[in-house]
């Protein structure tokens, strides 16, 4: 990928996480229906335009991006990559998915506030975790073969996103506020793998 590519890919990373944080602040501050995405737009510094080329709706706004494995990461991984075992490489695509820029610390509590109090927000959490299941579902028995079975795959999955949320309790009890997603995350597969094994 060339500098210009790169450096338009970092301000549209950029662009959307400022738009994101902008969008949770409005709802914590008014409430989801208590602004506009002329008011979104404002705070965000960007045209009504732009805001709507980024996200087409307040709720994916307050939501942010959705998180992308890269194709070439997710076609090693689907070819029984890169290590050859399902959990190790789990840990890989995680700490790919986490390798981004993250919301920090605050932003992620606002961020948690803000949907459990937002029942639109709720709903559509889990309409995003259903997709993403399903989709990492597929994924893992293009990966492991028909045999290994939906309900396993399924249930993999569903425990991965419970990870996740004792994750994101971690990062958020962290009296020092250094400690980051991905450590978090990988620390709880780890320790969860540890119980299990």
């Amino acid at each position: 990928m060339s500098q210009s590519a790169n450096t338009l890919e970092g301000r549209k990373v950029t662009t959307a996480h400022r738009i994101n944080v902008c969008a949770l602040g409005l709802t914590d501050a008014h409430g989801l229906d208590g602004f506009t995405m002329e008011d979104l737009a404002d705070a965000a510094g960007v045209s009504r335009r732009t805001l709507f080329n980024y996200f087409p709706s307040k709720v994916d706004a307050v939501l942010g991006r959705e998180p992308v494995i890269e194709p070439a990461l997710l076609e090693r991984f689907r070819a029984g990559g890169p290590h050859g075992t399902l959990l190790d490489d789990i840990e890989v695509v995680v700490a790919e998915l986490f390798a981004g820029d993250e919301l920090t610390r605050d932003e992620a509590d606002t961020a948690r506030r803000v949907v459990r109090s937002t029942p639109r927000l709720i709903l559509a959490v889990h309409e995003r975790f259903e997709a993403a299941v399903t989709e990492f579902t597929s994924v893992i028995l293009d990966r492991e073969g028909p045999e290994f079975g939906q309900s396993r795959a399924r249930l993999l999955v569903t425990l991965l996103a419970s990870l996740y949320d004792l994750a994101l309790d971690e990062v958020l009890d962290d009296p020092t506020g250094r400690r980051t997603m991905a450590e978090a995350f990988l620390d709880t597969l780890r320790t969860a793998r540890d119980l299990l094994a």
